[in-house]
């Protein structure tokens, strides 16, 4: 039992429902392809971003291939544009801190380890990635690192602490392109990831491909629908005012179309993030990013 809820009875019904409800919610339909920044490009003290790359063989269903950051208003594309600006480096700040921090039986600290952050560059551009036929994310590293080699506690998938620490090991990345490996050994999770994008679920019966790729650069209610993409992870978002993980952004597109989510740090979720990270492939990192 997979725990979703059940509408194959009502399919009819939901889809005239769920087209209804968009119609009610002004679905704005703009153009092919008028986004908010169209003609604008992403630089961030002074490092030129890729926000735009060529659909690729694993993404048939795209004619191009968007950062999220196209689609928001010019006044949040600004916002991750100047680091000073960014409120996403509130967190990263937080993230310094920690990294310094010893914690645990062992007294160590991730500096006590790796001395240098900047050490990490590349990292976050080709995560996550399969090791022994299971997916590592970045935040199974810094657990087994804390658990492993500290002596400490794991921390929550998408606690602050995470994110903040994740948010500087990514920033080390920043501007590098996106990479992951997603044949060979990592077929078979990619594979699994695909199936679950492009699954129906919950009340709404609706897959993550029903917005992030029939309808993107549309509008729904007052959000401007992007590619999903996950290369500017974790992400700053105005609603909540705070850094969300990839897992955690899942769980609230899922309870969005009323569908029970799967578990952060979960196979699923975990296999989904490695297919979500491939079709951005090309994309650079821009982590922290800042979405509404």
């Amino acid at each position: 039992d997979s725990g979703w809820v059940s509408v194959a009875d009502n399919k009819g019904r939901i889809k005239m429902t769920v087209t209804k409800l968009i119609s009610a919610s002004a679905l704005v339909l703009i153009g092919a392809l008028a986004h908010a920044g169209e003609k604008d490009t992403l630089t961030v003290e002074g490092q030129a971003m890729t926000t735009r790359v060529a659909a690729q063989a694993h993404t048939p269903n795209l004619d191009e291939v968007f950062s999220g950051w196209i689609f928001r208003t010019d006044e949040t594309q600004a916002l991750q544009m100047d680091d000073f600006e960014n409120p996403g480096f509130v967190f990263v700040d937080k993230g310094i801190d920690l990294y310094a921090k010893a914690d645990g039986s062992e007294g160590k600290s991730c500096a006590s380890c790796h001395e240098n952050v900047e050490d990490f560059a590349g990292l976050r551009a080709s995560m996550p990635r399969v090791v022994d036929g299971e997916v590592v994310t970045m935040e199974n590293m810094v657990n087994d690192c804390r658990t492993e080699r500290m002596g400490a506690e794991a921390w929550k998938w998408s606690s602050s602490d995470m994110t903040a620490i994740t948010a500087l090991i990514g920033l080390q990345s920043r501007g590098m392109p996106v990479n992951v490996k997603f044949d060979g050994d990592a077929a078979a999770q990619w594979e699994k990831g695909k199936e679950l994008y492009y699954t129906r679920v919950g009340q709404l019966d609706m897959s993550c491909s029903n917005c992030h790729e029939d309808n993107y650069g549309n509008m729904i209610r007052a959000d401007h629908l992007s590619q999903g993409q996950t290369n500017g992870f974790p992400t700053y978002r105005l609603k909540n005012a705070k850094l969300n993980s990839i897992h955690g952004r899942f769980k609230g597109c899922m309870k969005n179309i009323r569908a029970t989510p799967y578990k952060e740090g979960g196979e699923e979720f975990k296999a989904l993030e490695l297919y979500l990270a491939s079709r951005g492939n090309g994309l650079t990192v821009e982590t922290p990013s800042v979405r509404n």
